[in-house]
């Protein structure tokens, strides 16, 4: 997408008094459908991006937020774990909200944006897809009614160059199980040798493989009946309007830790 088109689309935006402007960091392959998701998002408009791992030709590409030239409302942070301290910096010193969805993030991560969000409004969903929210939603009326005789297990895959197993989504999905029974489960990563399969336990899979974008079910199985919920991405685009319609949301909102669930009103 040409920077001509962008500066065409906020001109338009600007004309009719929408002054939501959003600062991506990371130009990676996230990046680029958050610049079209920006760009087609009604109300929305690209401040810029902000990637120093390599020069971009784009003139909408910067090295630091700094360099932005447009006023920044809200920050989309799809990159890596690495980069978290510097979004966070930015984002205190200019009171400005931040959707954070990159994966592979620790707890020392978490803690970090925890005391961010003292001072800003921080969104930090593992998945920013209504289906996969929904899915999370749904296991909190599914669990307590199944769990005491159906098997639980999780499946989840991806495509071959994601670093981190199992999933966040995965985690969270696997967090929202463990809190709809009476007593948390002990997790299984994978299956190997001559074991039983234990009653208080719930199974969890990781495949990766080929260019999948993201598929995660839970599987409860009982006597004679399978039940499978599954949730699968076709495009990397849902995620990409998904986090514009979160960081739509947190514009104006008070310092806090926000969940995915609240800007979907679930």
């Amino acid at each position: 997408m040409c920077y001509r088109n962008i500066s065409k689309r906020n001109e338009k935006n600007r004309i009719r008094g929408i002054i939501t402007t959003t600062a991506i960091y990371g130009y990676g392959a996230m990046g680029k459908f958050l610049v079209e998701s920006v760009n087609k998002y009604e109300g929305m408009n690209l401040a810029g991006v902000v990637d120093d791992f390599k020069d971009f030709d784009e003139e909408f590409v910067y090295k630091t937020f700094e360099d932005v030239l447009n006023k920044i409302d809200v920050i989309i942070d799809f990159s890596h774990p690495s980069n978290l301290d510097k979004v966070l910096t930015y984002a205190i010193k200019t009171k400005t909200p931040v959707l954070i969805a990159t994966t592979g993030l620790t707890e020392d991560d978490y803690k970090k944006i925890d005391n961010a969000s003292k001072e800003i409004a921080v969104l930090t969903p593992t998945n920013t897809s209504l289906g996969v929210n929904l899915l999370n939603e749904l296991m909190k009326y599914i669990v307590p009614v199944l769990a005491d005789t159906y098997d639980i297990e999780v499946i989840e895959k991806h495509h071959n160059k994601k670093l981190d197993s199992p999933s966040g989504t995965a985690k969270t999905l696997i967090e929202k199980i463990q809190n709809s029974l009476p007593e948390p489960r002990t997790l299984v990563h994978g299956r190997d040798g001559m074991a039983k399969r234990e009653k208080q336990e719930i199974g969890v899979h990781a495949v990766r493989g080929g260019s999948i974008v993201g598929e995660h079910s839970v599987i409860f199985a009982g006597e004679d009946e399978i039940i499978e919920i599954k949730h699968e991405a076709i495009s990397k685009k849902i995620f990409s309007n998904g986090a514009c319609k979160g960081a739509a949301w947190l514009v104006g909102k008070p310092a806090g830790y926000y969940e995915m669930k609240e800007v979907l009103g679930l």
